[in-house]
């Protein structure tokens, strides 16, 4: 009968390997390093993860939240639903810990394509898979023009977001200031309903506002 896995000497490791993927980066961190870091033999390792790919992975998706069950996004007010759906962040307090492994993560994304799709689907996937249920759900309730191409929505939704991470992330006096609530009124203008517009009975500027 096979052993339980430690809970334990799993979170070990798991800290072990964020701190040594964060400052050495995933290509020069081997098993044994993260096996000597954590204090966690590297036969209990390999009884919880296969290959270091894997280990990675689920640093990953740790450090970024998705081990975190994410909100619906479903008020009944879309217009502070989107606005939500594209500020959330489920792990800001890791922040410091993403900005740091990132450029190791894409170093090793470049140099291990099979590592790179695995963790586009793991990481970047569900939130595109977000936008698109929201896009969706606004679409049936005639809040979003059914026209719109779910792929198109989603990269005129996403792409200010790459620009301030890639172009402006050290650069504060060239980011823009409340992106999330511009972003998205931008979009309903462009792509909202007569429907929607009626729905909005207060300003998306508002503090106190819902929508």
């Amino acid at each position: 009968m096979p052993r339980t896995r430690s809970p334990e000497a799993h979170r070990k490791v798991i800290e072990a390997a964020v701190a040594l993927f964060s400052d050495r980066g995933i290509e020069a961190t081997s098993m044994d390093a993260i096996a000597e870091h954590s204090g966690v033999s590297k036969a209990t390792i390999y009884k919880h993860w296969p290959d270091k790919d894997s280990l990675a992975l689920e640093v990953l998706s740790h450090i970024h939240g998705l081990d975190e069950p994410s909100p619906p996004f479903d008020s009944g007010d879309y217009r502070r639903d989107l606005i939500d759906l594209l500020s959330y962040r489920p792990s800001a307090d890791r922040q410091p810990l993403i900005d740091k492994i990132w450029p190791h993560l894409m170093a090793y994304s470049a140099g291990n394509r099979a590592f790179g799709n695995q963790w586009r689907a793991r990481v970047t996937e569900p939130a595109r898979q977000r936008l698109i249920a929201i896009l969706r759900r606004g679409q049936s309730r005639g809040l979003i023009k059914k026209s719109l191409d779910h792929e198109t929505a989603v990269a005129i939704l996403l792409g200010p977001f790459i620009y301030r991470h890639v172009f402006t992330r050290h650069l504060a006096r060239l980011a823009p200031k409340d992106l999330e609530r511009n972003v998205a009124r931008a979009f309903l203008a462009a792509f909202g309903t007569a429907r929607l517009r009626a729905l909005s009975t207060r300003s998306i500027d508002s503090p106190h506002a819902h929508a």
